[in-house]
């Protein structure tokens, strides 16, 4: 494994635990606040603007083909608050509703709710999104810890328009990034407590195929961290690569399409929790460090993959 030597630029710091970044063709950078419960943009000399109110946990976000922004949004957490200032979650919010798959106007600010169940499953803790070329999108639910209980998990995908949900993969251990290859035929999925990265080549709408037991989900082991790690969001790589947020000893986590561990870069913070692709020929990583409430860029040795709305 080869580690990367990589120096990070701070865009801005003081948001309340960021996730869910979506680098814009303005410069700027969307991030949601878990802890604030907002949606935030993030200009490029670090001003922060508001750009929705969406209460609970927002956690991950995407921009769909119509130019809305599309959040997962957990319900919430509730929150350690250390001496030093850093801040992390901690098991279900006290006040904890449910999950919900938030559509926003970025114009507007308004907020809608497009999903809350899938048939009669509800959706406990979505996390992650990423949107296909065919107008929908997966998402990952990792479900709630609370008590002596934990939920869980699944892959779902979903029509924008809110017209169907399905769910393409049970049971996972807390599901957390998603992400599709290049050319669009594999999924591929991080558990954060395994620290496992899956992957299924998609049949249809929704529809993955599915490996024999012992896979617990059908998925196809990709691999794993060196030395214990717990596995967060992720993106991929124009050529295939997949670079997955990992906490613990944080950082980001670079995996070969065929299998195997490749790359690390090293986080100056545990919570290292998402990493998305933007700049001139999407070179730069945006990544998210939470625990302090930072946003960094780094000028990355290859370029990402580009999502939907920067094509």
């Amino acid at each position: 494994m080869k580690l990367l030597n990589l120096i990070e630029r701070e865009i801005t710091t003081g948001l309340r635990f960021p996730e869910g970044p979506i680098a814009m063709a303005d410069g700027s950078v969307l991030v949601v606040e878990i802890e604030g419960g907002r949606l935030i943009r993030v200009l490029p000399d670090g001003t922060k603007q508001t750009a929705a109110e969406l209460g609970g946990g927002p956690n991950g976000a995407a921009l769909g083909p119509d130019g809305k922004c599309y959040v997962c949004n957990n319900g919430g957490f509730n929150w350690v608050y250390e001496e030093t200032g850093y801040v992390r979650p901690h098991g279900r919010a006290h006040a904890y509703t449910g999950g919900s798959i938030q559509r926003v106007d970025l114009a507007t600010g308004a907020v809608e709710v497009l999903y809350t169940h899938c048939g009669d499953v509800p959706i406990m803790g979505p996390n992650d999104i990423v949107f296909d070329d065919d107008g929908g999108f997966w998402f990952t639910d990792h479900g709630k810890s609370y008590d002596r209980l934990m939920d869980r998990g699944a892959v779902f995908y979903a029509r924008m328009d809110g017209s169907f949900i399905t769910e393409a993969a049970f049971p996972l251990i807390t599901p957390n990034g998603v992400g599709l290859s290049p050319d669009g035929k594999t999924l591929y999925a991080s558990e954060t407590e395994t620290g496992r990265l899956w992957s299924w080549p998609i049949v249809g709408p929704g529809e993955v195929a599915k490996e024999a037991w012992p896979s617990p989900s059908g998925g196809h082991f990709v691999g794993g961290p060196q030395g214990y790690q717990r596995f967060d969001s992720l993106a991929v790589e124009a050529n295939g690569n997949i670079c997955v947020a990992s906490l613990v000893y944080g950082g980001i986590s670079v995996f070969a399409p065929e299998g195997g561990l490749i790359e690390f870069w090293k986080a100056p913070e545990r919570y290292c929790t998402n990493i998305c692709f933007g700049g001139p020929d999407l070179r730069t990583a945006f990544v998210t460090l939470s625990g302090y409430g930072r946003l960094i860029a780094l000028d990355w040795p290859r370029p990402g993959l580009p999502l939907v709305h920067q094509r």
